[in-house]
């Protein structure tokens, strides 16, 4: 990995872990569903407008626009409205990890080593531990609705990551500008039904300047720059050399959340993040960890 390379990886990872706490400013003066709604229509347009269209069939974009799009950010958006915390909504998040390489072994058939089993238990009792501190935790804010719609957010990230496999290699700017436009109606849809035509008038009448730096940030800065720099990544260097680096994201967020909205995490919700790093740790380098010492043995 270069330094240009180094540099760009940083700024994706700044540019996602820092996106938790715009949400949570955004969320003061928007309905989640309305914000996400807003966010899809400034990512697709006026971008469609200069980038072709990718070579992917109807049906495989729109699936993949309903679940990594539709289904991540309505969850997501709705969880941290709810209650979930934004540095602990950047860690639980990345439970997508798990939730992929379970449907890509259902789907693909692709073969679960021994490190993966061992990183998704981990985890588990990782999130566990963390669900349960931060939900019976006295002053917490977490709910529990927050939290599992934080999982199902992730869950929904992962099936999208199944369905961007199917697709297979394509231009990954192409690809998140013209899936933009698959979630714009059902969000507001969603959000005339569930928010209100009154939350929607008061909120695009009084819309705060916070609010809308927060749109337009998610939109470019989150969406369209950091996609297409990851893209960039995965095209110049191999997937085991850039995919260990989103495991940052949460170290921002929850740094970014601290520093900003004042989250401090207590003892105990350290610990259970220290157990959910843990596993998405073993779950990515376990294989490599166990090469090194089984080498280490050999050649003593």
């Amino acid at each position: 990995m270069t330094p240009r390379h180094l540099m760009t990886a940083l700024i994706v990872v700044l540019l996602w872990g820092m996106n938790f706490v715009v949400i949570k400013i955004g969320l003061k003066g928007i309905p989640p569903l309305l914000m996400g709604g807003l966010r899809f229509s400034l990512v697709a347009i006026p971008s469609i407008f200069f980038i072709p269209r990718p070579t992917v069939p109807w049906k495989l974009l729109v699936t993949y626009a309903l679940t990594i799009s539709l289904g991540q950010f309505a969850f997501l958006f709705s969880a941290m409205s709810l209650g979930m915390p934004a540095g602990l909504a950047s860690l639980v998040l990345q439970s997508q990890a798990f939730f992929t390489v379970g449907l890509s072994a259902m789907v693909f058939g692709d073969r679960l080593r021994t490190s993966n089993l061992i990183g998704m238990l981990i985890a588990s009792l990782g999130l566990a531990l963390l669900g349960s501190i931060s939900i019976h935790q006295t002053g917490s804010h977490v709910t529990l609705i927050g939290f599992l719609l934080t999982l199902c957010a992730a869950a929904s990230w992962a099936t999208g990551n199944v369905i961007n496999k199917k697709i297979g290699p394509t231009a990954v700017l192409s690809l998140v500008s013209w899936s933009a436009l698959v979630p714009i109606l059902p969000f507001f849809a969603l959000s005339f039904y569930f928010e209100g035509e009154d939350a929607i008038a008061f909120s695009l009448r009084h819309m705060t300047l916070p609010s809308a730096l927060s749109l337009a940030y998610l939109a470019f800065a989150a969406t369209l720059i950091g996609y297409t720099l990851w893209g960039k990544l995965l095209s110049a260097l191999p997937t085991h050399t850039v995919a260990p680096l989103t495991l940052l994201v949460p170290v921002v967020g929850l740094t970014t959340a601290w520093v900003i909205l004042g989250e401090a995490l207590t003892f105990l919700q350290v610990i259970g993040a220290m157990v959910v790093m843990g596993g998405l740790l073993v779950n990515v380098f376990g294989l490599k960890l166990w090469n090194a010492m089984m080498n280490i043995k050999a050649h003593p």
